[in-house]
């Protein structure tokens, strides 16, 4: 029951991280695109600036983050916890598999849980990004709707998805890894999720990179229909 109100409020946690960021950064494309677009006389193309940053970089980007700062952290304390109190050694004495058991079922959750979290990012980014324009730099709702709409790619989006869940899955290894691996009692759980969570923001932002790279390769592509 401890366990599952735990988990829970890890979620409710993440949620809300999730929501602040992506509302933080889509309002940041918004200031930026407007501004810096201003310069050209093409403020229009804010709602493109939405459609193709924040779909491919910006929020997958902030989604990790708050993944490794949340739900990475929290599994990483939680089997450190259960390391250091020797609980682990006597799940392999009764012949259970500790991997199997306690790090796999976390690897699960973590894939399972950032669809949805993903969804929320996505939404709160754009959301920001339409407000921030529409609303601070007063441009037309019409104006930044069509533009956004037709420089928006479906298959963006799901690529975007399948970017989010293969770093959820690499922050979410390194996570269980240095709770299985930690030692030195509280103290040491404590450098365990530290370890832990700047080695996941490393290595997810270069999982980002090529992930990105080997889907969208040197060019990228634009819509320009509509």
């Amino acid at each position: 029951m401890s366990f599952g109100t735990g988990a829970l409020a890890v979620i409710g946690g993440t949620v809300a991280v999730v929501a602040f960021l992506t509302m933080s950064t889509g309002a940041t494309v918004a200031v930026l695109g407007y501004n810096q677009l201003s310069q050209v006389g093409i403020t229009a193309l804010v709602g493109f600036a939405s459609a193709y940053l924040n779909t491919r970089i910006v929020t997958p980007c902030t989604a990790a983050v708050a993944l490794a700062a949340t739900i990475g952290a929290g599994a990483t304390a939680q089997l450190g916890a259960m390391r250091i109190s020797e609980e682990i050694d006597a799940l392999e004495v009764m012949g259970i598999r500790s991997v199997a058991y306690l790090a796999s079922t976390r690897l699960l959750a973590g894939m399972i849980v950032v669809v949805p979290l993903y969804n929320i990012a996505l939404l709160f980014a754009y959301t920001a990004t339409r407000l921030g324009t529409t609303i601070a730099y007063g441009q037309s709702t019409g104006v930044y709707d069509h533009y956004f709409n037709t420089f928006l790619i479906p298959a963006d989006v799901l690529r975007s998805f399948l970017v989010s869940i293969v770093v959820a899955v690499v922050i979410m290894l390194v996570h269980t890894y240095f709770g299985f691996t930690a030692r030195g009692g509280p103290a040491g759980v404590g450098e365990a999720v530290g370890r832990a969570t700047r080695t996941s923001l490393v290595v997810g932002v270069l999982v980002i990179l090529l992930v990105t790279l080997a889907l969208y390769g040197q060019t990228g592509n634009f819509n320009f229909s509509g």
